[in-house]
């Protein structure tokens, strides 16, 4: 299934630093994602737009995760020629990734 199924996504930049926050629809899959999610997944899913780290800040009582993505900009929104230069697309990219479907579902 893919990550949108069960999550929507929001982003925002600074220079060429990106955030993409990705929020349950329903609480109880938040476990899940939070297994499902990782830093190192989610840098491998965006790999050809993040060069730098990825760090991944937990909102259990949100039911959400913050991922701040380093070095995804292409320099930064005034020094990329880069067609999404705020990364906003960035946030459907990654709720295209795949996962296993919760067991609690």
């Amino acid at each position: 299934m893919k990550l949108r199924e069960l999550a929507h996504g929001r982003t925002g930049d600074k220079g060429n630093t990106l955030n993409v926050s990705v929020i349950c629809f329903d609480a109880k899959h938040y476990a899940h994602l939070r297994d499902t999610l990782t830093p190192e997944r989610v840098k491998a899913h965006l790999a050809d737009v993040v060069t730098g780290d990825v760090v991944r800040y937990e909102l259990p009582l949100l039911g959400a995760f913050n991922f701040v993505l380093g070095h995804a900009l292409g320099g930064g929104v005034t020094r990329s020629l880069a067609l999404d230069a705020h990364g906003k697309s960035i946030s459907t990219a990654l709720l295209d990734i795949d996962i296993d479907e919760p067991s609690e579902t």
